[in-house]
């Protein structure tokens, strides 16, 4: 009776990748879910209108922000206030000119529910003077 060489006595050397595997496809599929919930720019309640059209996928077109206190946002860009509004239109032509846009006379303007009506038509004129022929009013629709 001798001793067993390479018997069942030994360990293996090699490491088990299966749970490794497992535990990256679990990420995997989280993040693939999270992803699509991320939503860039400023958060404003938008008003409700019944007869809406789809809008462009976020981050073609630049988007002008407009929050309930206020300020306003362009697309990522540092904020502006509506003291200073008169910075606008070149921020617009900035921000077109860095994102290359395709269509240069297109802004999308999301303004909070709160927002009131003067706000909201001098944020407007001022999208006007950077030589933006169209104002894409962005709304939520409401399901009757």
């Amino acid at each position: 009776m001798g001793a067993d060489v390479g018997g069942a006595d030994q360990t293996k050397s090699e490491p088990n990748v299966v749970p490794l595997c497992d535990i990256l496809l679990v990420l995997l599929i989280i993040f693939m879910v999270v992803t699509p919930m991320i939503q860039k720019g400023a958060n404003v309640t938008l008003p409700d209108a019944q007869f809406t059209e789809d809008q462009p996928k976020p981050g073609e077109m630049i988007t002008v922000y407009i929050k309930s206190d206020g300020t306003v946002l362009v697309s990522g860009a540092s904020s502006v206030t509506i003291e200073s509004i008169d910075k606008l239109p070149q921020i617009i032509q900035d921000q077109i000119e860095e994102k290359d846009q395709e269509d240069k006379t297109k802004v999308l303007l999301k303004a909070d529910s709160e927002v009131e009506y003067g706000k909201v038509v001098d944020v407007m004129d001022e999208i006007k003077n950077a030589e933006i022929e169209i104002i894409g009013l962005v709304a939520d629709k409401v399901s009757r």
